[in-house]
């Protein structure tokens, strides 16, 4: 009986590894037109039929779920994420079902991760985060038929009323919102220290502001930074503290205005985004973006409010995603 021909052999044959394999059924752009070539002339060689292995390894289920861990940058970033995959893998387990964490840099790294675990059957569904628009995650998750959920929304104007695929997120907007509205309690100027323009989840943070603000007929200055302390700071400071109130896009931002601050004589409050430990140790109030509700959605869109059905979904609008309004927590 011949043995029909793996990903390894193909492998073997090409002089590379398993993983450059599938980044050439995958994502060929992504490797070198020499070695795209040799693995190709292998696959004819050995007579390989990529799809027809995959069909009789999804046979099996494996019961899991992937998702991406992004890498570690320290400071206070980072929480919200933890805190939600802490929460998909309590309640997946709920499920009867597990979550494999995989590690990626980039966008076509993750790719071709998937491809691979997909591929091997070790993963039913997939769960990623960090969507921006154009994404390429998002069109090769729908092309390779992997079910899949998305904790961040398409940014395509049609978003809501049309979503491209399921997708949760949180009400960036309705949480500055509800920043600004407290904060026009201690005077009409109120500031937003955000990021540049251009970030979806950014700009819908400044929205809310906006809203806020032309809602009470009130005017303020809008102070753009990165997502840097030492740089939210040195911004805050060389603009002056002529504000009643400062509304920030994150709390890594929240505690650059409070330190550009330190030693003044007159302080003024600050509200953050994301209420990490940090704000609750430095006494500042802040957005919390509820991360356990956003997992609970997510898990629910992606297998039925009961069920553990991880099969593509067809997508309609009202039916595909799940916006989640946070809360203000004021200290």
């Amino acid at each position: 009986m011949v043995r029909t021909p793996t990903v390894e052999d193909v492998a073997l044959r090409a002089g590379v590894s398993r993983q450059t394999v599938s980044n050439v059924l995958n994502t060929p752009t992504i490797v070198k037109p020499a070695t795209r070539e040799r693995v190709q002339q292998a696959i004819v060689e050995l007579g390989y039929r990529r799809h027809a292995a995959a069909r009789q390894l999804r046979t099996r289920r494996s019961s899991t779920i992937g998702i991406h861990l992004d890498p570690y940058v320290g400071g206070v970033s980072g929480v919200v994420l933890d805190r939600f995959v802490h929460a998909l893998t309590e309640r997946a387990s709920e499920r009867g079902m597990r979550m494999l964490v995989y590690a990626a840099r980039t966008a076509g790294d993750e790719i071709a991760r998937l491809a691979e675990l997909w591929e091997g059957s070790e993963i039913d569904a997939a769960i990623i985060t960090g969507t921006f628009h154009g994404d390429p995650r998002t069109r090769w998750l729908g092309e390779a038929r992997l079910p899949f959920v998305a904790f961040g929304r398409p940014w395509g104007e049609d978003d809501l009323a049309a979503p491209e695929h399921l997708w949760v997120d949180v009400d960036g907007a309705a949480g500055t919102r509800a920043a600004t509205e407290h904060a026009l309690g201690f005077g009409p100027r109120v500031a937003f220290l955000g990021w540049p323009t251009g970030s979806g989840t950014g700009d819908d943070r400044e929205r809310g502001w906006r809203e806020a603000m032309a809602a009470a007929g009130a005017k303020g200055p809008r102070w753009t930074t990165e997502e840097d302390v030492a740089r939210a700071r040195a911004v805050v400071a060389g603009a002056g503290v002529d504000v009643d109130a400062v509304v920030c896009a994150s709390d890594s931002l929240a505690i650059g205005a409070l330190l550009a601050q330190a030693g003044g004589s007159a302080r003024v409050p600050v509200i953050g985004f994301d209420n990490t430990p940090t704000a609750e140790a430095l006494g500042f109030s802040s957005v919390e973006q509820r991360p356990e509700d956003v997992a609970a959605a997510t898990l629910e869109l992606l297998m039925g409010p009961t069920g553990e059905a991880v099969t593509p979904r067809d997508v309609r609008a009202g039916t595909a995603h799940a916006l989640i309004e946070p809360r203000l927590v004021v200290r």
